[in-house]
């Protein structure tokens, strides 16, 4: 392997855009846009998880199914590998999608019901053709049970007899199935119990020591994130307004929207204070978004370069640390250099 291929990322994603048209009229003329993401970069290296976070609305979601070409990006690029795969015709996606698999948020509904769960994991080892005989495909299928800690004698059984938890297991397995590189967990744990959401959690990271896997991992809860990942991208109307590894967010957020997400994570400790930020108004709508920065109309920082100048991703200071943070804000707000709230 030449020295460049080992020191490319896994993937990498360059200003990509999704543009949904809206239509009207008897012409059914595209009259408006939903700027669902809007110029969104990263990259994530092999074995790494990177969390992307934020409000409903906010285009996370999009963005995974974007790199998967479930819907085609409106503009920008994805590198798996550093080949780009953003604009592969159709019939070269296959081998990508081997790659790169995905877990659904409703463990009953991205299963097929008519299907036995041997038959749900062995699917895409035999769409991609990864076995001989009949003999390697069941071995298969058993040791995929075995890696997700279900026991073998379900395979004979259907999706409905199992709980919500186990039937998010064998989506893992599904996802495993064909060898990926890349799993992108959109909102894998979300519907799931508590206590059912840590195992799960925890499976995850087990199989990504074990076999070496990169995540891209969706959530809106910040407590699950905080337990799983390398570095977190915060979302904000189709944007990333902070980029940064774990430790620095959650110690030291640097964009406003972070310090109020980060601010309504629930604590276990009930005589544990802290100061709850309370974000006034709605979040603006996608078709129209504000103009200057996104946050604006609901910062309590705001001032009048904020609502005319859109602030661009750059490198900020991290609390004397050298990890690279990562901020879209017109404001420094470090803990040595306190901002004091402008009225709007």
């Amino acid at each position: 392997m030449s020295a460049a291929k080992k020191n490319t990322p896994l993937l990498e994603v360059n200003a990509l855009k999704k543009h949904f048209p809206l239509r009207s009229g008897l012409l059914s003329r595209v009259t408006a846009h939903v700027y669902a993401v809007d110029g969104v970069s990263f990259s994530i290296e092999k074995g790494e998880t990177l969390s992307v976070v934020g409000e409903s609305g906010c285009g996370k979601s999009t963005v995974g199914k974007t790199i998967l070409r479930l819907t085609d990006p409106t503009d920008g690029e994805v590198f798996l590998d550093g080949e780009r795969i953003d604009n592969l015709p159709a019939r070269k996606l296959k081998e990508m999608r081997r790659r790169v698999q995905v877990v659904f948020q409703d463990p009953f509904s991205s299963l097929n019901p008519r299907q036995r769960v041997g038959d749900i994991i062995a699917e895409p080892i035999i769409n991609f053709g990864l076995t001989r005989n009949r003999g390697e495909l069941t071995d298969r299928v058993a040791a995929l049970m075995d890696k997700v800690r279900l026991p073998r004698d379900a395979i004979r059984r259907f999706p409905h007899e199992f709980s919500g938890g186990q039937r998010q297991r064998i989506g893992i397995a599904r996802a495993l199935a064909p060898g990926s590189d890349l799993i992108i967990c959109d909102e894998a744990v979300s519907a799931l119990d508590v206590s059912v959401k840590a195992q799960i959690v925890n499976l995850l990271s087990d199989l990504q020591d074990e076999l070496g896997l990169a995540l891209l991992f969706i959530s809106h809860d910040l407590a699950i994130v905080e337990h799983l990942t390398h570095r977190v991208a915060v979302m904000y109307l189709g944007k990333i307004v902070e980029l940064t590894d774990r430790r620095t967010l959650f110690a030291n957020p640097h964009h406003p929207y972070t310090k109020a997400l980060l601010s309504a994570v629930p604590v276990p400790d009930p005589t544990a204070k802290r100061a709850r930020i309370i974000l006034k108004g709605d979040v603006p709508s996608p078709i129209n978004p504000p103009s200057g920065c996104r946050f604006h109309t609901r910062c309590p920082f705001v001032f009048d370069r904020c609502r005319v100048e859109e602030p661009i991703l750059r490198r900020v200071q991290s609390g004397g640390t050298d990890a690279v943070q990562m901020s879209a804000c017109h404001l420094d707000v470090t803990p040595s250099s306190p901002v004091v709230p402008v009225a709007a």
